[in-house]
């Protein structure tokens, strides 16, 4: 009997020796999204002031802001840094303030503001009666089923652009992303977390710059010109028009 038992025990071992080596290869697969194993570890219930659940990001890279580190065309603020690095920084940051949002121009838009760790050019210039004859414009969409739309900038390398002081993270919630998603016709992404990074802004400020005039029309359009569907409202819109009628982005 005590061999039986002894063997008993041996085979027992093996197999959950055999179970436990599964479970971790199973979590070192790459994640469909193509971002480190890391990125899959995700699904945290949606709150603006909650910790993320251990070993994941509850702030997490979306599609629309990859391209400000990983398109070389991209004419907008670029970013030299590895992504999933950054998001995992962002994240750090995030939680060592007690997970506080600032509230976006929507209750589904939030912000972050960190330190600019990753040493990213300011993007937005004052326009001086120096730097005028340097601006340019031209029509502009940010994908290719968006309507383009009148702008103006700085052509990078025609102005001094400083390191910024300060990263405005700008969050969507995950059911807004998924709307905005599906209005275009996109592919839907299978992140559970509750909050997209969709865009990163390099500014002198811990406050949010006020959104260009344009892009506030945009948004009125509704999610099927590229918009978030949020009504134009007078007062904000003066308050932008106030802004960057005296600065130009940098591109």
């Amino acid at each position: 009997m005590g061999i039986r038992a002894a063997a008993c025990s041996l085979l027992f071992a093996a197999r959950a020796s055999t179970a436990c080596a599964f479970r971790i290869q199973a979590a070192a697969r790459p994640c469909p999204l193509g971002f480190p194993a890391a990125a899959s570890r995700r699904g945290y219930k949606s709150t603006t002031t909650a910790m993320s659940a251990p070993g994941g990001n509850e702030l997490v890279m979306d599609a629309f802001a990859m391209r400000q580190f990983t398109d070389e065309s991209y004419t907008g603020t670029k970013v030299a840094y590895d992504p999933q690095e950054f998001e995992d920084k962002v994240n750090e940051i995030f939680r060592a303030a007690g997970g506080k949002l600032e509230e976006g121009y929507a209750p589904f838009c939030k912000h972050v503001f960190v330190p600019n760790f990753a040493g990213v050019k300011t993007s937005t210039v004052k326009i001086t009666p120096e730097n005028e004859k340097l601006l340019v414009a031209g029509y502009e969409a940010r994908t290719a089923k968006e309507l383009p739309i009148l702008s103006r900038w700085f052509e990078s390398g025609t102005v001094e652009t400083p390191e910024a002081k300060f990263l405005d993270i700008i969050l969507y919630s995950r059911e807004q992303i998924r709307k905005e998603t599906a209005a275009m016709g996109k592919e839907k992404e299978d992140s559970e977390a509750p909050w997209g990074i969709i865009s990163v802004k390099s500014q002198d400020v811990d406050h949010e710059i006020p959104m260009q005039p344009i892009t506030m029309m945009r948004n009125a359009l509704g999610k099927e010109e590229g918009g978030s569907g949020v009504p134009l409202e007078r007062e904000k819109y003066m308050q932008s028009v106030e802004f960057w009628r005296d600065h130009a982005p940098v591109k």
